[in-house]
């Protein structure tokens, strides 16, 4: 087997298997010390309430001289930007560089994490300078993975503080690997019809949904002085009475005001939106939707009369169309 043809496997193994123990980094000093405003905002940022990370008094409670760092925070104190990670400081190569392009030369350039391994040596406190350093601990045979083929890269970072006694270490592996190659996509599945909202069924108008399942439009009725009213509700307005009934209203109406939404559109709606109230000839006003009717052909007053729309089996709203006209 070659690496793209340019030379045989042996050659190309041996000269990755020569990166093992290698280092990848020199020691490099984090830009800053550790310091209680980052300790702050990582344990705000991540809701972490243990009081030993910003409370002195708590922490010396616990038997340590004073607040100190998350230990997963080792990693974020040696982070810097995406150019001083990259660009060597005598702006050359390091041996970073170097692995990934010969990794390239096989085809390996797609990577991805798969595993990180912590261990935490003792606890940072503010003032603590870390600096990390970075050699490769091993090079896998190439392995056919569900990503593709490739190979598992593991380094081991080393955390050290400012008097090069080591803190933490981090073993760190990832899989470099050419992307399998792309098939055929499976057709898309047909998409399944987006439901309406559900409307907020409560003990007040339970009534009025159970009924349009029935196809009949009831309205709320005080049975002390027989208002009507709608949207349904517990108490009459006009009397303040609890008690009430229900009539069938006919169905017929006239449009007393609409308006037309073209947003936000909605996957369960044909787009624009003819919203109107109409006022329903019991004398009760209803928000509703018009159907078999263009937007530009509505008017204030127009006579409409019942319709029902069936949106799912567990769901039946009233509507309201044109109402015949009569013939000459």
């Amino acid at each position: 087997m070659t690496g793209h043809g340019e030379q045989p496997q042996s050659e190309y193994e041996q000269r990755l298997q020569a990166f093992t123990g290698r280092e990848l980094r020199a020691a490099t000093p984090a830009q800053d010390p550790v310091n209680q405003p980052m300790i702050r905002h990582w344990a705000e940022a991540m809701g972490d309430t243990n009081p030993v990370y910003t409370d002195a008094e708590a922490a010396r409670a616990t038997g340590r001289e004073g607040v100190v760092a998350p230990a997963s925070m080792v990693q974020a104190w040696t982070m810097r930007g995406y150019a001083a990670t990259t660009a060597p400081p005598d702006g050359g190569t390091n041996g970073f560089d170097e692995l990934v392009a010969l990794l390239d030369e096989c085809g390996y350039s797609s990577v991805v994490a798969t595993d990180s391994e912590f261990t935490f040596l003792r606890e940072l406190v503010p003032g603590d300078h870390v600096a990390v350093r970075e050699s490769v601990e091993s090079v896998s045979a190439e392995k056919k993975t569900g990503l593709g083929t490739g190979r598992f890269v593991t380094t081991l970072k080393t955390y050290t503080d400012r008097h090069g006694e080591t803190v933490a270490t981090q073993r760190w592996r990832t899989l470099r690997f050419r992307p399998a190659p792309e098939t055929e996509p499976a057709p898309a599945p047909e998409p399944v019809p987006a439901l309406r909202p559900r409307p907020a069924v409560n003990r007040d108008n339970a009534f009025f949904f159970e009924g349009a399942q029935q196809h009949r439009l009831l309205i709320q009725r005080c049975a002390s002085c027989s208002v009507l009213r709608h949207p349904p509700g517990p108490c009459c307005p006009a009397c303040g009475s609890l008690e009430w009934d229900t009539v069938e209203a006919a169905g017929h109406g006239h449009v007393y005001s609409f308006v037309v939404n073209h947003h936000p559109r909605h996957p369960a709606f044909d787009s624009p939106y003819l919203v109107a109230v109409v006022e329903l000839a019991e004398g009760t006003r209803i928000v509703t939707n018009l159907t078999g009717v263009a937007p530009d052909e509505v008017t204030i007053g127009m006579a409409v009369v019942l319709d029902w729309l069936d949106a799912d089996p567990e769901l039946t709203l009233p509507v309201f169309r044109p109402a015949p006209t009569e013939a000459p």
